[in-house]
């Protein structure tokens, strides 16, 4: 029997619900319905060294391994007690309302995102938030109260979006300004020069940032399946252009898929990860897709 939640893991369920903060909730309730343990990691505390033990020191950090080897006490040190961060960089231009059935893609990357949110604060760890189009305009520090997901909800539903995209330079401006180490999840349709968003990400991934690239893209721009003439509506500042699709299908496909490899090329040679995601999947496959790749780099 299915789970009570899954009935809202399809976009276009989730697109009648009201409150971005209810449907992160169902998301995630619905794709965790099942689990026996959390399958999201954080950063584990990172060892340093040995010191020896004085008295008044708090005994929880004794290592009886090296007592019993020396029958001496010393103390396990760290370097860092911190929890994870996680940086939702959040792509809100105009061409990310493009919609083809229901659900644009920025309704998909908020879902997304506040998903995200909701789960990354249950493991009590710190989330932030940068909305972004020609350049940031919004940003939240990280915060591990419960509460930042209404913040962050609040945002994500006043986002402004008739902006032309510049997402290289967005990116250089946000590495500046992440200052504490963590995991940068960027949510866009990557409508820029690839050269200049790889830019961007090699910034980051110079401030030891763990990268995930989520590319969010309609069906209809993966697929093409255009047949009559069509008026295309221009945005971002394009004009509108009349164009017979079936003898453009081909070339659109070739660039398009051009497109992709240079954007997978560029992240795997920083070590980041590229996700596809298809607005036309349902919640709990993108979460998946995303919670697999997290694993996969904590491990």
């Amino acid at each position: 029997m299915a789970e009570p939640y899954q009935k809202y893991l399809d976009p276009k369920a989730l697109a009648k619900i009201r409150g971005l903060e209810v449907r992160a909730r169902l998301i995630v309730e619905g794709f965790m319905a099942g689990q026996h343990r959390s399958p999201y990691q954080g950063f584990s505390v990172e060892f340093a060294q040995h010191r020896e033990y004085a008295w008044g020191d708090d005994l929880k950090h004794l290592d009886w391994k090296v007592h019993a080897r020396t029958d001496k006490y010393y103390l396990k040190q760290y370097i860092e007690e911190t929890n994870l961060v996680l940086y939702l960089v959040v792509d809100t231009s105009e061409s990310m309302t493009y919609r083809s059935n229901g659900v644009s893609k920025l309704d998909y990357a908020c879902f997304i995102a506040a998903s995200l949110t909701y789960l990354t604060l249950q493991q009590r760890d710190a989330v932030a938030l940068a909305l972004y189009d020609r350049e940031p305009y919004q940003f939240l520090k990280p915060n591990t109260n419960p509460a930042q997901l209404r913040n962050i909800c609040r945002l994500l539903e006043e986002a402004r979006n008739k902006e032309k995209t510049q997402m290289g330079l967005t990116l250089h401006e946000l590495a500046d300004r992440f200052s504490r180490r963590g995991i940068v999840l960027v949510l866009s349709d990557c409508f820029d020069r690839p050269d200049e968003i790889i830019s961007g990400l090699k910034h980051l991934r110079y401030k030891r940032h763990d990268i995930i690239l989520m590319n969010v893209l309609d069906p209809y721009e993966l697929e093409f399946p255009f047949r009559d003439a069509t008026l295309f509506e221009g945005l971002e500042e394009y004009p509108e252009l009349l164009v017979e699709p079936r003898g453009l299908r081909q070339r659109y496909l070739e660039e398009m898929a051009n497109f992709q490899t240079a954007l997978k090329r560029g992240c795997r040679a920083l070590m980041a990860d590229y996700v596809l995601m298809n607005t036309g999947q349902p919640l709990d496959v993108a979460l998946s897709a995303y919670l697999a790749t997290r694993n996969v780099r904590a491990l």
